[in-house]
């Protein structure tokens, strides 16, 4: 009985999967392109189809020919179900970080690219095709979409340089939607026979792209929401399913519903995942979900280039010898438009500093490597279908997009490995071998002494140990011979080197640690971004972008200001203690992370680098010890309770993580079974539970006590006191931060908690700390707005009194002012014979710590002020050490 209907469709599903299968391993024996070698299948299968149905001898085959040649499946089939998940993966396994600065490369590819070659294979077609002009620009943008799968491939297996696949990758992200775009358009043209008006149809295509882009990111948004909504309980299999619905959505919604662009849709989306995955799904989630889109992409892909591959003999039928003549001239112009993009565009990005330089040898790859597949013959097939369209014209655009396939499939992708071995981009780059060779031989020493305690622990003989140690160290003498580290990397080259990996195992830490249940997921995707900035910083500018990333990490963000501004304006605390929820945690867990850097340090990259390179590095990770110190040390000194109990918390999830670990140890080490071993992490899961929520604060925990410590408000009754600290807000700065602008009208008085401040007035400097009263001067002086601009020196707390009630309290309470001119006077007396100018304040002048003459305060509070000071000038000491030094060959190295 013969097998029919849905079964037969199954069935030839299920022989093309095991074909695929097979196509696998023997691409990889005779050193061919997957791809191109599932091309080559597919076309035997749809001629050997064709044959079965043409043959009278082998009609038992009739049925499976039939379902091969009539398989039930569109252009708009393809399409729909394979384009959104091939355009979602491709964005969702790119590395988002890299890309951004490859962004202008990457357009100019994507969109000027693509463009110019339909203009130039529609303009050469023209004259020799005998068909109007708007067809031959129609076969133009089908040719012009690039596969990158077949490249991408053949670069991963001979181990091309990572910058040319991420460029490969990242063009064709964008440019299937550009091509669809314009084949939309012109098919449109054709079919109602009117003109095309190009800027219309350039401005609609900019709309759809715009428009593509934002809803895709909002869609991939609200994906990531729900995981976080459903929590831990959910399981990675309801995390993993909303993936695999996220891209059909987002193309759906907007190619059937908006108008938008669905293939740029869906590849936002898988941007944005990728962007903010890593810090939303688990570790190991997150690894499982990026095998199991590596497999459903090499089901689709594979299926999508045999399927389309079978159609070739169909769309070749009536092929002329004229016709070859026209496929040549057409592949002539797409290498020639690509050339005159890749040899005449990218220099100019290079030179303008929109894009990094490419050498030679990437550019001319990448004019060989701009190979057409499946999508080029889908969009061919939907205009063969279309009955709309005329015969002559379907056949004429099928056989030349077909044709130009073939030449691209079979011309440079069997080629194209010789270009990469030829131009010699499958070879390390001078830095990576002599890295190479440095590592090997560290390694090797350790494996030595590893083996040799191993041998002696099961009893080798002298013999047999001898004879391995020997070869070992055969190998290690090679690698010191061969081992040019210090001459092929300079000074800056190693310490940027070292300060790369530092930052990449600081997003390992992280990631290790965000295994941990309770810890939040938006302290760690601040963190990961954080970790991310410093490697980014590090590869651009060394030393200086690496402290710059780091000092960022330590300023408040946005947010954090903002509720601020609307804690001391409107006095609403909720918004600001989630903030400060979240800069503690930041805080605690950045600390924890440096701890482990440092220990790093000292047992990786002391030994692979030198302990010179090591100096200088920890001398960086120091600083940014102190500076996390410092800015604890602030926050402890007002909520020593909560960072106490976050402490707790913290050290209890890290001790449920090594309880977990053990009982993973007993399971693998088979000491329990695996019934015993669920029940242990059930126990382990509940435990982790509780700490799902995150402990609050009364942000104005402790703020009377403070108000009754300031000496200014000395001899106000204790109700007057608590009425004051009801008023009051707080404000915490961080080191440089402005607190007055030169000339800024004076709306609060800041009261010093904690903190260290500088202003500058006629070329002298003048610091208040902790009891001092900021903008208290102007205001008893009779003055609106400030003469110079406060700044801070060091991380602090201060409490903010609106100018209203601070006039009405020294005007109720004159002690206020009379505390004032005490405190000033105190710590400002003159040295005996000493001239004093200080700024006039109602007859009498000392206002503050004139920087010339601190005799009335202690030593140490002069080398503290000193120190701060030079702190907060770190930065700009390195950015003009930076800017004196020749980053030439840094540069030219890094790029590459």
């Amino acid at each position: 009985m013969p097998v029919t209907g849905l079964a037969t469709v199954l069935l030839a599903t299920a022989i093309l999967l095991v074909i695929v299968s097979a196509v696998q391993p023997l691409a990889k024996r005779i050193e061919l392109s997957e791809t191109v070698l599932l091309a080559i299948v597919g076309i035997i299968l749809g001629g050997l189809a064709d044959l079965v149905l043409h043959s009278s001898h082998i009609f038992i085959f009739d049925t499976a020919a039939e379902v091969l040649l009539d398989f039930p499946l569109n252009s708009e089939g393809f399409l729909l179900i394979f384009l959104p998940i091939l355009v979602f993966q491709a964005g969702l396994a790119i590395d988002v970080r890299r890309l951004a600065h490859e962004m202008g490369t990457v357009l100019l590819l994507a969109i000027v690219a693509v463009v110019l070659s339909t203009a130039t294979i529609g303009l050469a077609l023209y004259p020799f095709s005998g068909m109007p002009l708007i067809v031959c620009l129609l076969v133009g943008s089908i040719v012009a979409t690039t596969d990158p799968s077949a490249v991408a491939g053949i670069f991963r297996e001979i181990g091309a340089a990572t910058r040319l696949t991420r460029l490969v990758e990242g063009e064709s992200l964008l440019n299937d939607a550009a091509a669809i775009s314009i084949f939309s358009t012109l098919i449109a043209a054709i079919i109602a026979h009117k003109e095309v008006h190009f800027l219309g149809s350039a401005a609609s295509i900019l709309i759809s792209f715009a428009g593509a882009v934002v809803v895709g990111y909002i869609f991939a948004r609200l994906s990531l929401w729900m995981i976080v909504a459903l929590g831990s309980s959910s399981g990675r299999a309801a995390e993993i399913t909303l993936t695999v619905a996220l891209p059909y959505i987002s193309y759906i919604v907007c190619d059937e519903i908006i108008g938008f662009s669905g293939v740029v849709a869906a590849a936002a989306a898988g941007l944005t995942l990728s962007a903010y995955g890593p810090s939303t799904f688990r570790p190991q989630t997150w690894r499982f979900l990026n095998e199991i889109w590596q497999q459903i992409v090499f089901w689709a892909g594979s299926l999508l280039f045999v399927l389309a591959s079978m159609l070739v003999p169909r769309l070749l039928i009536g092929m002329t010898r004229w016709d070859c003549v026209l496929i040549l001239i057409a592949t002539i112009a797409g290498l020639i438009a690509r050339a005159i993009v890749v040899f005449g565009m990218l220099p100019i990005l290079a030179a303008t500093k929109i894009s990094p330089p490419i050498p030679t040898p990437f550019k001319a790859t990448m004019v060989w490597g701009g190979l057409r597949g499946a999508i080029t013959l889908a969009l061919a097939l939907a205009v063969t279908e279309n009955e709309l369209v005329s015969t002559p014209i379907s056949h004429f655009v099928g056989i030349i997009a077909t044709g130009f396939v073939l030449i691209t499939l079979l011309v440079n992708g069997t080629t194209l490995r010789a270009v990469v071995v030829y131009f010699r981009l499958n070879e390390l780059t001078p830095i990576d071998q002599a890295v190479r060779h440095q590592i090997i031989g560290i390694g090797l020493s350790n494996v030595r002494d590893k083996t040799r305690r191993t041998a002696n622990e099961f009893g080798f003989n002298n013999q047999t140990t001898g004879y391995v140690i020997e070869d070992l160290d055969r190998r290690i003498e090679e690698e010191q011979e061969a081992n040019t580290f210090d001459t092929a990397l300079g000074n800056r080259q190693q310490i940027t080197l070292a300060l790369i990996t530092i930052a990449a195992q600081e997003r390992s830490i992280l990631l290790d640690l965000f295994r941990m249940q309770g810890l939040p997921r938006r302290v760690m995707e601040t963190l990961l971004r954080s970790a991310e900035a410093a490697v980014d910083g590090a590869w651009q500018d060394g030393r200086y972008g690496y402290v710059k990333a780091m000092h960022r990490r330590l300023h408040p963000p946005l947010i954090f200001r903002i509720s601020q501004r609307i804690h001391r304006t409107f006095h609403i605390d909720r918004p600001l203690m989630y903030a400060m929820m979240e800069r503690f945690e930041i805080l605690l867990v950045s600390r924890f992370v440096s701890i482990s850097l440092t220990r790093f340090l000292k047992r990786r990259i002391e030994p692979t680098l030198g302990p010179r390179v090591a100096e200088i590095v920890s001398e960086v990770l120091d600083r940014q010890n102190r500076m996390l110190d410092d800015a604890l040390e602030t926050m402890r000194m007002h909520y020593q309770g909560y960072i106490e109990a976050l402490e707790a918390r913290f050290l209890k999830m890290v001790s449920l993580r090594l309880e977990s670990e053990e009982y993973d140890g007993l399971l693998t080490e088979s000491l329990i079974s695996d019934e015993l071993h669920q029940e242990l992490e059930k126990t382990i899961e509940r435990r982790f539970s509780r700490y799902n929520r995150r402990l609050k604060f009364n942000l104005k925990s402790g703020i009377e006590q403070r108000v009754q410590e300031l000496p200014c408000l000395r001899g106000i009754p204790q109700a007057v006191l608590y009425d004051i600290s009801l008023s009051m807000s707080i404000f915490f700065v961080f080191p440089g931060e402005k607190i007055y602008s030169r000339g800024e009208r004076i709306r609060n008085v800041f009261f010093i908690s904690n903190g260290l401040f500088e202003t500058h007035i006629e070329d002298k400097s003048y610091t208040y700390g902790t009891g001092d009263v900021l903008g208290a001067n102007e205001l008893i002086a009779g003055k609106r707005r400030t003469a110079s601009i406060y700044r801070s020196l060091r991380f602090g707390y201060l409490l903010t009194m609106p100018v209203d009630v601070f006039k009405r309290l020294i005007s109720e309470y004159p002690i206020v002012r009379h505390n004032l001119i005490q405190i000033d006077y105190a710590r400002n007396r003159p040295e005996e014979g000493e001239q004093k100018k200080c700024l006039p304040l109602l007859g009498y002048t000392p206002p503050a710590i004139e920087g010339h003459s601190m005799n009335a305060i202690s030593s140490d509070q002069k080398d503290e002020a000193a120190k701060e000071k030079a702190s907060v000038d770190k930065t700009s000491n390195i950015s003009a050490e930076k800017s004196q030094e020749d980053k030439s060959s840094v540069t030219e190295e890094t790029k590459s």
